[in-house]
């Protein structure tokens, strides 16, 4: 009928590897305003980068293809991910991930500035709920829901996964989404640890300035996290279950 609205176009096939994933994640341009900002932001840059190429497109996840822990964030940071082309490289939420990682055995250094220095992690993915740097670090509920499929094929990909690391209320939000629906809805909180679809989520405040500088997420809280997940993966791969570890989020 003349003057119908064309059908949408139909989903892609899943990806059958983690590079076609990755391939079709950094072509997309789905999300006009996510794809306005980056790339204005990646043609304007701040001052102390302006010697650099920026990134300025979807940022793919990052790791270790065997990995048993996901690390689950937000979005990409304009001047870090966006910048750089790897999830949480060279920004301030970067520099605190990575040390803790590194600390609790996942990384091999403990800094992250460019995706050519030479990080690589163990045992670990880390990819964020939404890919493309969004204004004011506040991507809309219609560009998460366009881009969680991302993180779903993402983690049928990783088929050793046990233990997801939400950073933040975001992105706990995002993994029940993927692994859902879930009802009732399990709250969000630091140490927070439920069990889900055959996996373990475990919340973590996220690793933004706007908690580390003002003592809301500690280097001993985000530790403790990160030694959690490392044991309920130990635990899952002997299929024993792991002692349930005291925190404010309690066990589920």
């Amino acid at each position: 009928m003349a003057g119908a609205p064309a059908d949408p176009p139909a989903a892609p096939a899943p990806a059958a590897s983690l590079a076609e994933l990755e391939a079709r994640i950094v072509a997309c341009r789905a999300c006009p305003r996510l794809v306005a900002w980056r790339e204005e932001v990646a043609r304007v840059k701040r001052a102390a980068f302006a010697d650099w190429t920026y990134w300025g497109r979807p940022v793919p996840g990052f790791g270790d293809p065997q990995a048993r822990v996901l690390v689950l964030g937000l979005a990409p940071a304009a001047h870090g991910a966006n910048r750089t082309g790897r999830v949480f490289t060279g920004d301030r939420s970067g520099d605190w991930l990575y040390a803790s990682l590194h600390r609790t055995g996942f990384a091999n250094q403990p800094t992250s500035v460019s995706v050519d220095d030479g990080l690589r992690l163990r045992d670990m993915w880390i990819a964020a709920a939404v890919r493309c740097a969004p204004p004011a670090n506040k991507p809309t509920p219609d560009e998460r829901d366009r881009c969680l499929p991302f993180a779903r094929e993402e983690l049928a990909l990783l088929p050793n996964v046990r233990v997801i690391v939400c950073l933040g209320a975001f992105a706990w939000d995002a993994a029940l989404r993927i692994l859902g629906p879930v009802r009732p809805k399990p709250r969000f909180a630091h140490g927070a640890e439920v069990e889900v679809a055959g996996r373990t989520l475990l919340g973590c405040y996220h690793v933004s300035q706007q908690n580390t500088f003002t003592g809301v997420l500690t280097e001993e809280m985000t530790d403790a996290v990160f030694a959690r997940a490392r044991a309920i993966a130990r635990r899952s791969a002997s299929g024993r279950p792991a002692p349930c570890a005291a925190g404010p989020g309690g066990c589920a």
